[in-house]
């Protein structure tokens, strides 16, 4: 997947923003889309249905070019994706494109990586739709756990090993100096649990030191796994101690 794709569309400046204003009765609708791990053949029966009929499509980075190619040719796509300190746009320059595209009669298809409601921010875009009274539907995804669990065959649960399986994101939090990465920690490093890190690569060492420093045993089974279910997949698998430098 190309991760530096250029935008298929000024996001700023959509030429249905020039669209009068229309009754609410005449508004858009906005349906969320799940587009799974990168892979297109997992896509949900009623996520190809509705990207093959699909006219304006908001998509983020993480969408392969696998599953943007199932989008109509002729479809009027807008790249709103965000990178590691480089956003397109911020999320409420997105909720507001949505917003003002579904006012101006546009029905839209907001495709995310993964499935939408996890750490994917589409309970936020949703919230903001129903807001508005703008009609919206949420088709979920495969997510990025699952499809790297089958494409490894790590298991996520294991009755001889796991009983509980637990999603944080790895993602740095606050500004400057203060920046870190804000979970609790006690709570992860507990025994007989799956525990799976979103968007957790740049911030790897400073995981598994956390992890260790909480109790969890230096030699658990670890793995971090890149571009899941894609050809260019990436595996690497240690332990909690060893990960960082293998990685």
């Amino acid at each position: 997947m190309d991760t530096a794709r250029p935008p298929a569309h000024d996001a700023a400046q959509p030429d249905a923003l020039a669209t009068p204003a229309l009754s609410p009765s005449e508004w858009g609708r906005v349906t969320l889309v799940g587009a799974g791990p990168g892979d297109a053949e997992l896509l949900t029966l009623k996520a190809a249905r509705v990207l093959a009929s699909a006219r304006v499509v908001l998509y983020d980075n993480l969408v392969s070019d696998d599953v943007l190619r199932q989008i109509p040719q002729d479809a009027e796509r807008i790249y709103v994706g965000k990178q590691s300190s480089n956003h397109t746009l911020p999320q409420e320059g997105i909720i507001e494109l949505m917003v003002r595209l579904a006012k101006a009669g546009k029905s839209i298809v907001r495709l995310k990586g993964g499935d939408p409601y996890i750490f994917g921010r589409g309970g936020e875009e949703a919230e903001a739709l129903v807001a508005e009274g703008i009609a919206c539907e949420t088709v979920p995804g495969i997510s990025a756990a699952q499809g790297a669990s089958a494409s490894t065959g790590i298991p996520l649960t294991h009755r001889d090993h796991t009983g509980m399986l637990v999603f944080a994101t790895g993602h740095l939090q606050g500004e400057g100096e203060e920046r870190s990465v804000a979970l609790d920690w006690a709570a992860l490093a507990r025994p007989r649990q799956t525990v799976v890190i979103y968007m957790g690569v740049g911030t790897l060492p400073t995981i598994c030191a956390q992890l260790m420093r909480h109790g969890l045993a230096p030699d658990t089974p670890a793995a971090l796994i890149e571009r899941a279910t894609l050809p260019e997949q990436r595996t690497v698998v240690g332990s909690v101690q060893t990960l960082p430098e293998l990685a």
